[in-house]
């Protein structure tokens, strides 16, 4: 592409450019996955992972809105509410879970995507919900499997069918789970759940 130099047309180099940033991408998610696939690898640190900081990041950089539910988060016994939601886990690998839902939740969405984060005793919950076509009952387990895509979707739609299988391989090495739920009024809530370090 460098080597092409101005000779092509600037749409024709745009187009090129999205092209291999997406082979990159391929290639990055086949690679996460053969590792994460491979249980003895070695995928980073394991430390404590505040969601609600990692989320806000995310929702930032995706401009998603991110509902914090305080009250659910629990606090000490003054009555002081927590703001942080802890987690042992990876960082890297807990941010490419989120980035996954969030970038899923936005190419089908008709509108902003909404990450919720909540506390259910012992786990974290976080719900990435849009307001797009959902997804029906009978798919809903295998869109989790590598490289499915759920009936009329092209290449123009963007991802390759790796992203939330993704997700369910984190949350797995994480101690968790991940299910896709109807968003009420429409949409799809895809659920992450993840045990807390602290209760």
């Amino acid at each position: 592409l460098e080597l092409m130099g101005s000779a092509p047309a600037p749409v024709l180099k745009e187009e090129l450019s999205r092209n291999i940033a997406e082979l990159d991408l391929l290639i990055d998610e086949i690679l996460l996955a053969s590792r994460l696939d491979a249980r003895e690898a070695d995928l980073g640190t394991i430390e404590p992972v505040d969601l609600v900081g990692l989320a806000a990041e995310e929702c930032a950089r995706l401009e998603a809105d991110l509902d914090v539910l305080v009250d659910s988060l629990g606090g000490p016994a003054n009555g002081a509410h927590e703001t942080a939601l802890v987690v042992q886990g990876v960082s890297r690998l807990l941010r490419r879970a989120l980035r996954n839902l969030l970038e899923n939740a936005r190419r089908h969405a008709a509108s902003t995507a909404t990450l919720q984060l909540s506390r259910d005793g012992r786990f974290a919950d976080i719900r990435v919900c849009d307001r797009g076509p959902g997804v029906p009952q009978a798919l809903r387990e295998r869109i989790f499997e590598p490289f499915y895509r759920l009936p009329g979707a092209t290449e123009r739609d963007g991802g390759v069918g790796l992203g939330l299988s993704l997700v369910k391989s984190i949350a797995a090495r994480h101690g968790g789970t991940v299910h896709c739920e109807d968003n009420p009024g429409g949409g799809a809530c895809f659920v992450l759940r993840l045990p807390i370090t602290h209760t």
